[in-house]
């Protein structure tokens, strides 16, 4: 199915210091829709980026992650991210913790939240044969009433 709506990706440095230009570039991207909507898919995509430049390769020197975004519906905004030159393990939320280890746990909390923003999220490899990188999305429902009027096919973000 072709998506109701398709922004041009955008391609960031694989480190933390680009999550503000992931931020900003979603806002100026969504400029329009419902400020609740854009900050949940700005919290969730937070997550993703920050898990991308942590638990993968993208982190290395020249790595990056790539951004996807679309309405595959139009009830449906659709946030991706993948990481590219591999490494990384395999998305999951933690669920074989005590009562005292979540308590006393510093990390491993952010795809508990995504989990919970998102209508729905997953992951796959970009290439079964090979370790070349993760993608992993997640989507929230939008109300097709609030989108803003006259928005193309595909936007062209830069």
């Amino acid at each position: 199915m072709r998506p109701h709506v398709f922004w041009e990706h955008r391609v960031y440095p694989g480190h933390l210091s680009g999550l503000g230009g992931v931020r900003a570039d979603l806002a100026a991207d969504l400029a329009g829709f419902d400020p609740d909507t854009v900050d949940t898919l700005t919290l969730v995509t937070s997550e993703l980026f920050a898990n991308c430049c942590k638990y993968t390769d993208s982190g290395r020197e020249g790595g990056e992650v790539l951004r996807a975004l679309s309405m595959p519906d139009p009830g449906t905004l659709r946030v991706g991210l993948s990481d590219f030159g591999g490494g990384g393990g395999v998305p999951a939320v933690p669920r074989e913790r005590t009562a005292d280890e979540w308590d006393g746990a510093e990390g491993q909390r952010g795809l508990l939240m995504v989990e919970n923003l998102a209508s729905a999220w997953g992951h796959h490899r970009l290439a079964p044969w090979a370790d070349l990188g993760t993608h992993v999305w997640a989507t929230l429902p939008v109300d097709p009433a609030g989108v803003p009027p006259g928005l193309r096919p595909y936007v062209f973000t830069r």
